[in-house]
């Protein structure tokens, strides 16, 4: 353990412009990731889906997979298109670390957590140590510990620095009406028995909140939100299976339900997001949301524009695990209207790079397409009349036989 003076030994004979790789989300060592900005002058830092706060100024690169609110607006941002799954190759080929900064708990018998998120972080060490790297860790007594493949022995880490700050939370989720309704339909197709994963936002959080009459579901996701502690309160759950995921956001009731709960286990995301071992999984029901689909059942969930807003992240994991679980089905969830545009997500093609396509059904709150099995004229007709919003729909009708579907 050393004083945030001593983080000279940290930076000290790193290369000019070393690569800082540190946990994202609600994770982010902020405070560590500050201090030791202070003493570099020019340095990368890998981070996915970053928060505001990380430094941000002339002489820091950042670079991801998946853009978080800070990134998005930086200018200085590197992204590599990757599926989740893939990600860690990164640190062993284009990407290699000189610096992991972690964030943990303080230290109970030897060992310490990683919390709240693990993801990319495995593999990152790994690859550190690999080279003869170092590894710094954001000492929080706050963090909860959460138990997984991110339990450490505190002689993986050659620096500590206890920093007592608050973790970042987020309010209950309260569902609008557009997105309950989405969370009806999509619970109607949810068997009990059913193995689900649920990806960011009001959407995803609604079809977990309409799941509580369920028995015997299995929780296996990225994500592990208040929505997979409200459902496992709910009885829903099989209590003899552990809830999985690769990092976790929300209240702080939340994250007091985790801490040291044995039913709650963070995987390495090269685990979760595996499609082979999602395949495995009885009756998986993956429920992500986009930004766009067409009429050829491709999605934009990455885009606006020609720009990046997020990425990749691991939705089309879990799209072709699902497709492959026995039983199971990959559904694509969104609104039919931009709730701030007021314009259609429905479009007749999309012109950005796509995200995913060829899912199980498109969701919205006009009803659900059913996408997989049918010609791509079905396709197109199932998405106009049960997913396109009613004042859209002449139109795309017309866009669509423009492109030579009959519909």
């Amino acid at each position: 353990m050393i004083r945030p003076e001593g983080l000279g030994a940290v930076t000290d004979g790193l290369p000019d412009e070393p690569r800082l790789v540190a946990p994202g989300g609600f994770s982010t060592p902020l405070e560590l990731l500050a201090l030791l900005d202070a003493r570099l002058d020019r340095w990368a830092l890998f981070c996915v889906n970053a928060p505001a706060g990380i430094p941000s100024h002339e002489g820091v690169t950042h670079e991801t997979i998946f853009l978080g609110p800070a990134m998005r607006a930086s200018g200085r941002s590197r992204y590599f298109p990757m599926r989740l799954s893939l990600s860690t190759r990164l640190f062993r080929t284009t990407c290699p670390p000189d610096v992991v900064v972690l964030h943990t708990t303080a230290p109970r018998g030897g060992r310490v957590s990683m919390g709240i998120e693990v993801q990319v972080m495995l593999g990152a060490l790994e690859a550190v140590r690999a080279r003869d790297g170092i590894v710094v860790a954001q000492v929080n007594p706050r963090m909860p510990f959460v138990h997984g493949d991110g339990v450490l022995s505190v002689d993986d880490i050659d620096y500590g620095v206890e920093i007592d700050h608050p973790m970042i939370t987020i309010p209950e989720p309260v569902p609008d009406e557009a997105s309950l309704r989405l969370g009806e339909l999509i619970a109607a197709r949810v068997e009990d028995g059913s193995s689900i994963q649920a990806g960011i936002g009001a959407v995803p959080d609604a079809v977990l909140g309409c799941l509580h009459p369920r028995r015997g579901l299995r929780f296996w996701s990225e994500l592990v939100s208040d929505g997979a502690m409200l459902l496992d309160r709910a009885g829903a759950l099989d209590p003899d299976e552990p809830l999985i995921g690769t990092f976790m956001l929300g209240t702080q009731e939340f994250y007091d339900w985790a801490d040291d709960n044995p039913r709650v286990r963070l995987r390495r995301c090269e685990v979760t997001n595996d499609p082979a071992i999602i395949s495995t999984l009885p009756k998986v029901v993956s429920v992500n949301t986009a930004m766009q689909v067409d009429l050829f059942a491709q999605t934009n969930a990455t885009r606006r524009g020609d720009r990046i807003y997020s990425g990749t992240g691991g939705s089309t994991d879990f799209l072709v695990g699902a497709l492959h679980s026995p039983g199971g089905e990959a559904i694509i969830a969104l609104r039919s209207r931009h709730p701030k545009a007021g314009v259609s997500t429905v479009v007749p093609k999309i012109a950005s790079p796509v995200t995913s396509h060829q899912m199980s059904a498109i969701a919205t709150e006009n009803g659900i397409a059913q996408v997989f099995g049918n010609d791509e004229d079905e396709q197109a007709r199932q998405i106009i009349e049960h997913a396109a919003h009613p004042d859209a729909r002449d139109e795309l009708r017309e866009a669509g036989r423009a492109m030579g579907l009959k519909v």
